[in-house]
């Protein structure tokens, strides 16, 4: 463990092997940091916080503060960030509410570039990838491997699925479902993350599936999108991925459902 000489971290902390707290930190007293965490400098985190271990936060990071609401009276909120995340200049992250579970939670192998935020109460995926300056409104719910580009910002309460791209400075006021790709000052669909797709390593008739589906629902006709959804999951019961997409449609959310753009040709 190395502890710089300006560095304070107050008793009651708990600090794994190997940690590295470096110059002008601060590390509240109830705080826990995982075996080989690494702050580069002048790092605070305060509150409930548990940083998974491997770690590495850089300076100007804020970590554990209070939920951003006003008349705000709530002090067992709780951030808990997985292992093996990158948290870059000025990143920030609150604690939990009362308004909700009272938890933040951030998974494992995220990256954070300067200056992003996460708001109270989101529930972040693992491998993510967030851009300068991407704001996280409280309550978001965003699903694993999901990349946002610089300087976009999601309303509260909107879920992002799993896989999806939502493109620099695009605002989500809407939900948008796994594996699509996202952009426009009021989000619209641009069809699938087709790049991102056959990084997975998925089968040409797993996406062929996919592209039908995200046709079927966004453009089909007869019906609404969740009955359409419904119609698609039946047809195509052996493509788990498409079940996803089905099921997140139909989930009872809090916000609506960002939809495709009005255009002709393959949107997918």
């Amino acid at each position: 463990m190395a502890i710089h000489a300006t560095a304070v971290v107050e008793d009651g902390a708990t600090l794994g092997a190997g940690v590295e707290i470096g110059p002008f930190c601060h590390v509240g007293p109830r705080v826990t940091l995982g075996d080989g965490v690494r702050l580069i400098s002048h790092v605070s985190i305060c509150g409930l916080t548990n940083i998974g271990e491997g770690c590495t936060v850089y300076p100007g990071a804020a970590l554990g503060g209070d939920s951003q609401i006003r008349g705000n009276d709530f002090t067992d909120g709780r951030l808990e960030i997985g292992a093996g995340c990158t948290l870059r200049e000025m990143v920030s992250m609150n604690v939990g509410s009362k308004r909700d579970k009272g938890v933040t939670t951030v998974g494992a192998r995220g990256f954070f570039m300067a200056g992003s935020h996460v708001g109270h109460d989101c529930v972040v995926g693992d491998d993510v990838t967030f851009a300068n300056s991407v704001a996280l409104g409280g309550h978001s719910i965003i699903g694993d491997g999901v990349i946002f580009g610089g300087l976009s910002a999601v309303q509260q309460f909107c879920r992002v699925g799993k896989g999806a791209m939502v493109g620099g400075l695009t605002g989500v006021n809407r939900d948008v479902i796994p594996y699509a790709m996202a952009f426009g000052d009021h989000a619209e669909l641009a069809g699938l993350n087709l790049i991102g797709l056959k990084r997975r390593g998925l089968s040409r008739d797993t996406i062929n599936a996919m592209r039908s589906t995200f046709r079927s629902v966004f453009y089909g006709s007869g019906g609404g999108v969740a009955d359409r959804a419904r119609e698609a999951k039946a047809k195509f019961a052996g493509v788990p991925e498409v079940a996803e997409i089905a099921d997140f449609i139909l989930a009872d959310a809090k916000q609506e459902l960002c939809l495709a753009r009005r255009r002709g040709g393959d949107a997918a």
